[in-house]
């Protein structure tokens, strides 16, 4: 299962209603099979101890589910570090945006 409970099935499903492309589940298995152990590493490495300017952002969008269209929040965290550097410090996703989403993370 990926993202939020998406199992290969509805990520075909998801790919052939949205944009025409016809993607087998097996195809959809081999190339989650090498993107998740990249996102995996990518959300466990290390963080700087300080970002001296940090961004935050929440962009609402209608998304499909269940054959309605419904909102969801992606919030995503941008900080610069010491060097001037801008990295993407985390990103989520919630059914709306909230204070108290923000103070969870």
């Amino acid at each position: 299962m990926y993202a939020k409970g998406m199992s290969n099935r509805d990520i075909e499903d998801h790919l052939r209603d949205i944009y025409g492309i016809d993607a087998s589940a097996s195809l959809i298995s081999r190339i989650t099979d090498k993107v998740i152990p990249q996102v995996t590493e990518w959300q466990n490495r290390p963080l700087e101890a300080i970002y001296p300017i940090v961004f935050l952002d929440g962009i609402v969008f209608k998304v499909r589910k269940d054959s309605k269209v419904v909102n969801k929040c992606v919030y995503s965290v941008l900080g610069i570090d010491m060097e001037g550097k801008k990295n993407i410090l985390g990103i989520w996703i919630s059914d709306n945006e909230s204070a108290s989403f923000w103070v969870s993370i």
